[in-house]
């Protein structure tokens, strides 16, 4: 055995929860509905194949957020102890920059590859619409990059999107592709995509590559499996082909994700891809009273494509769920802040305990606006997050520079700031002498004078040059100290400083906050790895408040009472999905 031979109590287990714990070997598909247990579930399925002699590092568990990795790795300790610091658990896009970080190189990309976040690629994407002379309001960065974003969550190739094409948009958005994947991969920087897609490319161009991890998993457990896309589905199915040892839970009725890329498919095919597959059905619900299961249970049961089952509980009726009709949204908000009133009045519950959703951000102003007229302290999930900030980005901007001095979008974010009289001309001079001769734009930066610039502009070059080298040579110091040198050595600090408002001040104190995370951090690449993977809802905190957030920031969470609105045709469902049955379900 290699756990610390720490008893595992299954008796508290419900009896399907049992047989998932104890399924021996092979593939297993869990059906979990909601509040059922699932995560209870996967820690006791771990603890016990690391009990019954798998070594955790032979362990693949998949989660789709950060906080639910480190809570798994957390329950699964407290059940076997130490030992499962050794497991692999993480998310998707975690778990490929493990393995593109060793072996990138054999797919042309250097180990030191950038990761771009999703506005890092919206402005490259950006960038190619200006740079081939079409019209951003009809071709928009953020719209081109979202169907980018769709081909390759499907496996879709530049090419193979070409071939598709219908229409002449849909050619120029092809062409566009190409020409973003073809910059991605001279600046030596991937988008969130590409981690899953480049995965599936290694694996399928190095079967050596996926034989070794293929060995090195012995068993692979996911979670929410509704939620995969077709890139993820197939890192599963290569890594678990040879032993067939995979554990998937998920629910066809919570597929939330449709409008990424997921595929809630998968999880009605994965009985067909290992027909040897046992199923169990977790349908005790531990969560929510029989009246509001039997409220899901009606409209759920209305999907075509599902796996069925019918939630229940032991928690009794409950109080009924209540229906309101509004003559509008004012009405509507208004009314829904005088019933979170009165609950409070009544002490049956504090803010925090309760929650207004809705299904698009836009739905929360007027609620905003009557909580604000009303005294009611509220909080928006999915404000302005840290790393979204301005100086933020600028900072890692100048380190990400450091370490992959190609990334395009990096080195062009901070080539003037602070300024450094390198205006939009020069950069496109430097944009079409890189073009002319198929270089990377880091290496037009050091041939100014054969770019045609010169002048203050070539001297404010040479300084930028030379600090981003400067920063290179000083990785070794780790990312804190190179942080902190890169804004002081720039200016950036002392710009804020003299502009004495309480915005720069506030700025600065942001970049404290950063510097003071960096220097928890030894290595660089380990630095970035953490910022760009991390996870895109913000923390709940304790403070009493109201909370406000939209159906998909919701889903996993629990409130005591919950007011959703704009519950009618066009906003929910949303008025896109009812033109296709699949987007509807």
């Amino acid at each position: 055995m290699v756990s610390e031979q720490k008893s595992l109590d299954v008796a508290s287990l419900n009896p399907d929860q049992q047989d998932a714990v104890l399924h021996p070997s092979g593939p297993l598909l869990v059906v979990a509905g909601a509040g059922s247990g699932k995560t209870r579930v996967l820690t006791h399925r771990v603890a016990h194949l690391i009990n019954q002699g798998t070594h955790p590092m032979r362990i693949l568990a998949i989660t789709f957020t950060n906080k639910a990795a480190g809570e798994m790795r957390e329950r699964v300790e407290a059940l076997v102890g130490k030992v499962a610091e050794r497991m692999w658990v993480s998310t998707f896009h975690a778990a490929c920059v493990r393995i593109l970080r060793m072996q990138a190189e054999q797919i042309g990309y250097p180990k030191t590859f950038s990761i771009y976040d999703q506005s890092d690629a919206q402005r490259l994407v950006g960038y190619v619409i200006r740079d081939r002379g079409l019209d951003a309001k009809r071709f928009p960065a953020r719209g081109v990059h979202a169907r980018i974003s769709l081909w390759k969550n499907e496996l879709i190739s530049p090419e193979q999107a070409l071939l598709n094409a219908d229409n002449v948009f849909d050619t120029k958005y092809a062409e566009i592709f190409r020409e973003y994947q073809s910059r991605l991969l001279k600046a030596g920087a991937m988008d969130f995509d590409d981690l899953l897609i480049n995965t599936v490319k290694l694996f399928r161009e190095h079967k050596d590559v996926l034989a070794q991890y293929q060995q090195r998993f012995e068993h692979i457990l996911i979670d929410e499996y509704q939620d995969t896309n077709i890139a993820q589905n197939e890192i599963v199915m290569m890594l678990a082909a040879a032993h067939h040892n995979v554990c998937v839970v998920g629910d066809t009725d919570q597929s939330v994700y449709r409008f990424r890329g997921a595929d809630f498919r998968n999880i009605l095919q994965f009985e067909t891809a290992f027909p040897e597959v046992t199923v169990v059905v977790l349908a005790q619900n531990y969560r929510s009273t029989q009246t509001i299961l039997d409220a899901a249970n009606a409209v759920i049961t209305n999907n075509a494509e599902r796996k069925p089952k019918e939630l229940w509980t032991e928690l009794g009726k409950g109080d009924r769920v209540v229906r309101f009709y509004a003559d509008d949204e004012y009405h509507e908000s208004n009314w829904v802040i005088s019933q979170l009133t009165k609950l409070k009045k009544s002490h049956e519950h504090e803010w925090r305990e309760m929650a207004i959703f809705y299904r698009t951000n836009a739905q929360s102003r007027i609620l905003e606006e009557s909580l604000m007229q009303a005294g009611v302290p509220y909080k928006v999930i999915g404000g302005t997050r840290f790393y979204d900030r301005r100086e933020i980005k600028d900072a890692l901007a100048y380190i990400r520079c450091a370490a992959n001095p190609l990334d395009e979008v990096s080195l062009k974010r901070i080539l003037n700031v602070p300024k450094r009289g390198i205006g939009d001309t020069t950069v496109d001079r430097l944009d079409a002498y890189a073009n002319k001769e198929q270089i990377a734009f880091a290496l037009a930066l050091r041939r100014t004078a054969d770019a045609g610039i010169g002048g203050a502009a070539a001297k404010g070059i040479a300084s930028f040059v030379a600090l981003i080298d400067d920063l290179e040579s000083r990785l070794g110091q780790g990312p804190g100290p190179v942080l902190r040198h890169a804004l002081e050595a720039s200016g950036y600090l002392s710009e804020l400083q003299a502009e004495g408002t309480v915005e720069s001040d506030g700025r600065y104190e942001n970049l404290a906050e950063l510097i003071g995370s960096a220097n928890e951090f030894t290595q660089v690449d380990e630095f970035l790895e953490q910022v760009a993977l991390v996870a895109d809802t913000d923390q709940l905190d304790s403070d009493n408040h109201v909370t406000l957030m939209t159906l998909h920031s919701a889903k996993g969470l629990e409130f005591e009472a919950v007011f959703i609105v704009g519950m009618e045709e066009g906003i929910f469902p949303h008025s896109r999905a009812l033109v296709d049955q699949n987007e509807l379900e």
